[in-house]
């Protein structure tokens, strides 16, 4: 099964799973690990598990005293920790939710979880900071056989299926490139990368496929990067700078991908998205937004002189009105990714958006990086270094 087939096969079984699994089993109990101040809960990665019937959230740890109250008033639970640690030890979830911004603790949080012994874990973007960190918990989980996802929520979308479905039917001719940039607001650059840019990168591989190579160039006030500009990055990213990125990937399916961030450039968020570039039209994709998938028909390269318009594309097709219940707005697809991992669970295989899923986003981030170390050189996938190369430079 290729991974568009499986994109369909797993949405379609872990709706039909998730609408049986309280009937079958009992409740799956979930701890969430939040940090108020330090990422705090990411986006609804703590209530969303309120809204799972097959779920109970029985714990909640937040090493912020007054953030912790929150958060249990929040969630209606009693039992709080300040230390997840010992949370995950004395509660022995199923499911635990790695819920902070911050992804300088997300290595440690997800290793204490598999040994806990947590069957299921749903963890707030990026992944981790380095390779090196993506090769140690995804050993933990292939040694404990734990189902691990990622919070890259359009990946649940099954809008996408209908875009799939467009390219194999010709809908925008030949596809010749794939073109994302970021928010490009404050954050633009290298840390627009990080933050925003993991999204993009990530749903870039639905179309292109793995990475094969990076040619890339980081700048800072219109200058190459050099070693006195490296800072530690908000967010807890590690070495990081940039106020621009420029970068190019050759992709497994034969088309570049590129990416692009300039800090403040215009009108902010404008650009945010993936945009599918063929020679009879344009598809473009935007995350957390409302259409999230939208196509402008005709080629992109010939004037015309009849005004065209977007089309909205919905999971049922071009133009046509969402049938999926819970796909209406963009946080309803936090509940498809829960669906998914639990029925992952249960049928033993992969959840859509995994770990594997995880560190490909993250090699994409440190090509950009070594490939501007190296002076513009092409850098080959998979990547030698396991380290931030910009801690390097």
């Amino acid at each position: 099964m290729n991974r568009r087939e499986f994109l369909a096969a797993s949405i379609a079984s872990g709706v039909a799973l998730a609408s049986r699994a309280a009937e079958t089993s009992g409740k799956l109990r979930v701890a969430v690990i939040g940090h108020t101040g330090r990422g705090n809960y990411g986006h609804g990665l703590d209530t969303m598990w309120l809204r799972v019937p097959e779920t109970e959230v029985v714990a909640v740890a937040d090493a912020d005293a007054r953030g912790l109250a929150a958060a249990l008033k929040k969630l209606k639970i009693t039992k709080g920790f300040a230390d997840y640690r010992k949370m995950l030890a004395e509660t022995k979830p199923d499911i635990v939710a790695i819920a902070p911004r911050s992804i300088d603790q997300h290595r440690d949080m997800a290793l204490a979880a598999i040994e806990a012994g947590a069957r299921g874990i749903y963890s707030e973007k990026p992944f981790c900071r380095t390779l090196a960190e993506a090769d140690e918990i995804m050993a933990a989980c292939k040694r404990r056989q734990v189902k691990f996802a990622l919070a890259h929520v359009e990946r649940y979308n099954p809008a996408l299926q209908a875009v799939d479905r467009l390219l194999k039917e010709d809908g925008i001719g030949r596809l010749l490139e794939l073109r994302g940039r970021g928010k490009e607001d404050s954050r633009g650059g290298a840390l627009d990368l990080w933050v925003l840019g993991s999204h993009v990168l990530n749903l870039a591989n639905c179309f292109g496929g793995k990475p094969l190579a990076c040619s890339a160039t980081l700048l800072q006030g219109g200058r190459p990067v050099v070693r006195g500009d490296v800072k530690d990055g908000d967010e807890g990213v590690g070495p990081l700078a940039g106020n621009e990125v420029h970068a190019r990937f050759e992709m497994e399916r034969g088309m570049p991908l590129f990416f692009d961030s300039i800090q403040n450039a215009g009108n902010k968020n404008a650009g945010f998205g993936l945009q599918l570039i063929g020679t009879k039209g344009i598809v473009d994709l935007r995350p957390g937004k409302e259409p999230f998938a939208q196509l402008l028909p005709g080629s992109p390269f010939l004037p015309s002189g009849e005004s065209r318009a977007w089309v909205p594309i919905s999971s049922a097709g071009v133009g046509k009105p969402e049938p999926v219940t819970g796909n209406k707005v963009p946080a309803e697809r936090n509940l498809l990714a829960a669906q998914d991992l639990i029925a992952a669970m249960r049928e033993n295989r992969p959840p859509l958006c995994n770990e594997h899923e995880g560190r490909v986003t993250i090699e994409m981030i440190m090509a950009i990086f070594e490939s501007h170390r190296l002076n513009g050189q092409r850098v080959t996938f998979p990547l030698q270094t396991r380290q931030n190369p910009l801690a390097i430079l």
